[in-house]
């Protein structure tokens, strides 16, 4: 079913149950599948998901709502557990629809396999013969998954790179709607013996690489300066202010690791609820921030001739929606339909836009009233919590440290106390 529109108003103020009924509408779940947001993985299920299971960890599941990517509403699952991130890119997808939402591209899913020779007497020479066989190194590899190759995947381009006294050959897969690591491994040792006997080397390491850099998606958008106002600041000064913030992370590492640390707040919150490897995402980002040979910013902010801001991202994203944990664990595969995309690339393309606007809802905070006002007052809550506070007196606690200004764990217990005797 698709979303009628992720533009929910107040959506937030909305208890438990009402959030859950109004996502399973719009997202046609099944009663069974709504049940699933609250129940997640069971224990039984997670003891066949890796080795010696003793119980589940659970993250909150939230909805960043006002996505429009591509002229297609989204509701977006995100598991995470730190505060502000789920609201911080409801509302930038909010200020970015008011320009006409994201435009999001991605390119063909096509992965990297590693395998590593040593021992080869001539480098050039060998590498003269792996490029020779491709073709028969290509039939090969494609005889493993008949299926990807049916459906328009496969092996489809051979590599080869020299490194000091070592050959690399670098096996190009397209993975379809699959993350691919898998696949590529297995076509990647199935090789190896031919590699070897063409080479006359001695065959290692045969596996993916997490640098997809084949593999990527882009996301943009315009921001009216109108929208971007806040507290004090116009939306004139809020733009150069942003334009001037991102500038540091394009020339200092130091910034530029925190910067980007908060793109992959709202990416790998995608990632975890859709059941993907956040850590292969992780690794395959930071890798192409640093491609250049220092590390920068995954995004560039801008400004155009009249005077709004203009944001891109660009990163490596090997996602799947076939495949590994996206349908075997259950609440991955009710995140999956509640986003309602129909491949692996269109998944990248979401994400893409996911962390432009958490690095959009970021900016706008520190360039501005600073981060710590509007987190830390999320951040109350789980201070009441950690102090002991249930219910009702959970709000109660937290309303008092944002009153006060004082959100410490200390206070919190002195508040519960108090209030606890009056009741």
């Amino acid at each position: 079913m698709v979303v009628k529109s992720s533009r929910l108003a107040g959506f937030y103020k909305l208890n438990l149950e009402e959030r859950a009924s109004i996502v399973g509408d719009l997202a046609g779940l099944t009663e069974e599948e709504v049940a699933v947001l609250k129940i997640g993985l069971s224990a039984q299920r997670a003891e066949y998901m890796i080795e010696n299971v003793v119980t589940t960890y659970a993250l909150p599941l939230g909805i960043a709502v006002n996505f429009l990517i591509n002229g297609k509403d989204y509701l977006v699952p995100m598991a995470i557990e730190e505060p502000s991130v789920v609201a911080g890119a409801s509302h930038a997808a909010k200020i970015v629809r008011e320009g006409g939402g994201f435009t999001a591209t991605s390119t063909e899913p096509l992965m990297i396999g590693q395998v590593q020779v040593l021992d080869v007497k001539n480098l050039d020479e060998a590498a003269e013969a792996v490029l020779e066989a491709k073709e028969e190194i290509i039939e090969i590899a494609n005889r493993l998954h008949p299926t990807i190759v049916s459906l328009g995947g496969g092996a489809k381009d051979v590599e080869v790179r020299k490194l000091k006294d070592v050959l690399i050959v670098h096996l190009i897969y397209d993975c379809r709607d699959a993350m691919g690591a898998n696949a590529v491994n297995s076509v990647c040792e199935k090789v190896a013996p031919l590699i070897e006997r063409i080479t006359g080397g001695r065959v290692v390491l045969r596996i993916v690489s997490n640098l997809a850099d084949r593999r990527l998606a882009r996301a943009s958008c315009v921001v009216p300066k109108e929208a971007l106002a806040v507290g004090g600041f116009c939306g004139e000064e809020v733009v150069k202010r942003i334009i001037e913030a991102h500038a540091l992370a394009e020339v200092d590492p130091y910034r530029a690791a925190t910067h980007n640390k908060g793109i992959m707040n709202g990416i790998d919150a995608v990632a975890i609820a859709t059941g993907n490897d956040w850590r292969a995402i992780e690794a395959g980002a930071h890798a192409y921030a640093a491609r250049g040979g220092r590390y920068t910013s995954l995004t560039t902010w801008e400004e155009d001739a009249d005077g709004n801001l203009v944001g891109r991202i660009e990163l490596p994203l090997a996602v799947g929606v076939v495949g590994g944990a996206t349908k075997v664990h259950p609440t991955a595969k009710v995140a999956l339909k509640i986003l309602g995309v129909k491949s692996a690339r269109e998944l990248a393309e979401v994400m893409a836009a996911v962390g432009l606007a958490q690095n959009l809802a970021a900016l706008r905070a520190l360039a501005t009233e600073g981060i710590q006002i509007g987190h830390m007052r999320l951040h109350a809550r789980q201070v009441a919590m950690a102090a002991g506070a249930e219910g009702e007196l959970i709000e109660e606690v937290a309303t008092r440290l944002v009153s006060e200004g004082r959100i410490r764990l200390n206070r919190a217990k002195e508040v519960l106390e108090e209030l606890s005797r009056q009741r």
